[in-house]
Formats: C-alpha cells, structure tokens, sequence
C-alpha cells in the first residue's frame, strides 16, 4: 500500500490557497493510488518545536554516546525522518511569507536535514539518502508574477525548496503554484481553477 506524507505549513487554518491547492493534489493522488494512505504532518495545528543544542550534537554523536538529553531530544528527527522514509511521496503545502518559507516549514527542515540519515558527506561532496519517491510541493503568492513573471527574482520560497530537497536526494520535485490570492474574488476562483487544473494534470501524468 502506497503511502502520502502530507506536511502542512500555513498559519491559515482556514482559508488557506495552499492548503486547498494540497487537497486537489490529495485527492487527484488517492485517486491514482486507490488504497492509498495519507499520514498528515500540520505544522500549525501541531508545531515542530525549533531544533536544541542536544539534537544538533546528536546529529554528529555516534548513538552510543548518546547522553539521555541527547536521546530525548532527537527522538523528534527520529519520528520525522521515519514518517518520510515510510512514504511513498511527499506533499508539502507552502505559502510565501515574505518572500520565503513560514518559520514552521523550517523547523521541520531542521530535524529532517540530517548527516548519515537524509544524507551524507565525504569529505568532499554530498549525496542525498532519500530516493525514488517524488514531493509535490503546492505554492500560494498573494501577488501575480513570481511564477517566472517580473517578480521571480523575489521568490526564494521556491529556490530554497527545489534545492534543500535535490540536496536530499529527490530527484521528482514538482511545484504547483496558485498567484495573486489577494485579488478580487472573480480572479481569484480563476487563479484557484486554473490551478487545480495544473495539479491534476501533474498527478495523473
């Protein structure tokens, strides 16, 4: 049985584009995967803590030398890397907060991005450890313009994403994006329409 990992980030309970644009892509993927499973991370409802002192030095600790604060402390990069080892692929849904990921997303970065488990170094280079499973990645802009438009040099939400998870070693990222969230309400069902359009259509391909 296949499995989803959908990872929620907007403040936005409600009313939330990128959420929303997550639930096309959800359904467009159960549909494609009847059976299929859906483990639903919401860094909202349920926030990942910021990473401690003691799960960074368990990051270059060999487990043996794990003290107790060491160990209570990882144990939440434990729990979230086990949750994407266990997927099938990733959905993460993501709004830009000035011009960048919310603080939420990057907590759980934080814990996920981990040396010997998500990837490895060397000495001279990196090679990601997560492979052979796509992360659709679906993005809300309150203005229009920063998919490829005059504004794309603003957006480092989508920059920063495509990289950290090509640096983990996904080589299927794929972005959904829905712009211009803040315009009036005819153009916004447009935008949202031609959207969910765009994320099925990625699904089912």
């Amino acid at each position: 049985m296949k499995t989803l990992l959908r990872v929620d980030s907007s403040s936005r309970t409600t009313g939330s584009h990128s959420r929303a644009l997550g639930d096309t892509v959800e359904a467009a993927w159960l549909a494609r995967n009847p059976g299929g499973n859906v483990i639903r991370r919401d860094l909202t409802v349920e926030p990942v803590r910021h990473i401690s002192n003691f799960a960074i030095a368990g990051f270059y600790t060999p487990a043996e030398q794990h003290s107790p604060d060491i160990r209570r402390d990882i144990a939440l990069s434990d729990t979230l890397i086990a949750q994407i080892d266990a997927a099938s692929a990733l959905l993460v849904t993501v709004p830009m907060y000035n011009f960048s990921i919310p603080s939420s997303l990057k907590a759980w970065i934080d814990h996920i991005v981990r040396i010997n488990r998500t990837f490895s170094y060397d000495g001279t280079s990196f090679t990601g450890l997560v492979t052979g499973k796509p992360v659709y990645i679906t993005c809300a802009y309150g203005a229009g313009g920063y998919d490829g438009g005059a504004l794309a040099s603003y957006d480092l939400m989508r920059s920063y994403l495509d990289l950290l998870f090509g640096f983990l070693g996904f080589t299927e990222i794929h972005f959904v994006s829905v712009e211009g969230t803040t315009a009036d309400s005819v153009a916004v069902a447009n935008h949202v329409a031609a959207a969910q359009q765009r994320a099925r259509a990625l699904i089912a391909a």
